[in-house]
Parts: C-alpha cells; sequence; structure tokens
C-alpha cells in the first residue's frame, strides 16, 4: 500500500480531501491531509508574516518528522505551489510528484506570476480590502462546485489566506530533479484557467503524464471516486 500526502489549495484546509482520504484509507493506504499555517482548523494562527515558505515547511516537516517514504505528494491549485518546494527540500522521500488543476512553477516565480493577470489582479485587490493582506476566500461556485449542499460546506469552511503566500517567489535549489514520476491531472471544465496551457506543454514534456478529469477545479470535492483511481495510478 502506498503513503499519500495531500495538500489543499488557496482557502481551502485538509477538510477538503475527507471524501478522497476515506476512500483511500478503505483500500488500505496511509493517508496525510495537512492543514497549512493560517487557513481553516489552524485559522487562529493567521498573521501577515505567513508566506510561500511557512506552507512549504508545513509540508516538508510533516514528511521529516513522520519518517515518510515513497510518499505520493499530490497539490491542487496553489498546493502546486507547495508541493513543489517540499518535494525540492525532501526529493529522496517522494516516489511521485501530482499536480491536481495546480501551479507548476519554475525557480523565481510566484503564485502571483502564473496565475491568468485578472487572477492575480482580483487577489490583490482583495488583500487590499482586507488589512492589506488577508485576501478572502473565492465562493465555490466559481470553482466549479455545483451541488447547493456542497457549495454550502465549501463556503463555510474557506478562509482568508495571507497574501505574501501568493506573492513571495518560490526558490528551488535543483534536488527536484530527483523526482522522476510526476502526474498532472487537469479539471477541465474549470476555464479560463492557466491550467489548460500548462497542462497542453507538460503532455509534451518527458517524465510526465497528464490525465483529465470531467469537472471544475475543486475535484476532490466533485468527483472523489474518479480522482481517488487517478491518485492510485502512481502507486
Amino acid at each position: 500500500m502506498a503513503t499519500f500526502v495531500l495538500v489543499h489549495g488557496a482557502f481551502h484546509g485538509g477538510w477538503c480531501w475527507r471524501r478522497v482520504a476515506d476512500r483511500l484509507a478503505a483500500k488500505g493506504h496511509r493517508v496525510f491531509t495537512p492543514t497549512l499555517t493560517g487557513l481553516a482548523d489552524r485559522s487562529h494562527l493567521i498573521n501577515p508574516a505567513i508566506d510561500l515558505d511557512t506552507h512549504i515547511g508545513d509540508v516538508a516537516n510533516l514528511m521529516r518528522w513522520e519518517g515518510l517514504r515513497d510518499v505520493v505528494l499530490c497539490g491542487h491549485s496553489y498546493g502546486g505551489m507547495v508541493v513543489t518546494g517540499a518535494a525540492d527540500r525532501e526529493a529522496g522521500r517522494i516516489a511521485a510528484l501530482v499536480y491536481l488543476d495546480a501551479l507548476v512553477p519554475e525557480d523565481g516565480q510566484s503564485a502571483l506570476q502564473v496565475v491568468l493577470p485578472d487572477r492575480a489582479r482580483a487577489l490583490r485587490n482583495g488583500a487590499a480590502g482586507n488589512d492589506g493582506w488577508r485576501v478572502p476566500p473565492t465562493p465555490a461556485a466559481v470553482f466549479g462546485v455545483e451541488d447547493p449542499t456542497d457549495r454550502a460546506w465549501v463556503d463555510g469552511l474557506c478562509t482568508p489566506q495571507p497574501i505574501a503566500t501568493l506573492a513571495q517567489p518560490i526558490r528551488l535549489s535543483g534536488a527536484l530533479a530527483q523526482v522522476r514520476r510526476r502526474h498532472y491531472i487537469l479539471a477541465k471544465r474549470y476555464d479560463p484557467s492557466p491550467y489548460h496551457g500548462l497542462a497542453r506543454r507538460l503532455r509534451k514534456e518527458p517524465g510526465w503524464r497528464v490525465d483529465e478529469l470531467d469537472t471544475g477545479h475543486d475535484a476532490m470535492v466533485t468527483m472523489p471516486d474518479e480522482l481517488t483511481r487517478a491518485l492510485e495510478a502512481n502507486t
């Protein structure tokens, strides 16, 4: 059986993986769904100093202190920034790196640089209107969550995110190159987004597997069975 570390995106928390985590655990896998500092059940810790390095440390330290090996490390959306940094720090622990409708940054890029320009402006404006650093959550409807009950669940649990997490450029050592197995899962109903172009580019690059799910951005909420199968393809 495999070990999975599933990292949420902006505004979310470990709670968003519940349906997928339960399915993986029922099949005998070991599953970790950490909440990044300042969000969800750790929202009491939110402060303007929390940045991308903080969140990378959250995940890298989880793997180190839990002694994890042969990890299938998956990041959703902004979580792609986090898992890229964590895998660079702890490359020897990673069996496969999975990006679920996620950002795949290069060294020196920030999330605000790789999202669409309109999205970056909206995030900056959101922070400007909230103490200058708190970005308010995006409604679940924007992420393609159509079921009213699911929308209420997601909207009720999403929390603000510090702008520094989105503005800080990632710094990579190059150790990430040791991770040979890489899988991109596109949520093809979430459009416009930067992820469609990214998936097209990655299809042409060696070492990448690219799959699609016919759903919106929050695939772990809207299509947990199919996503579970896609994740298990990396075991």
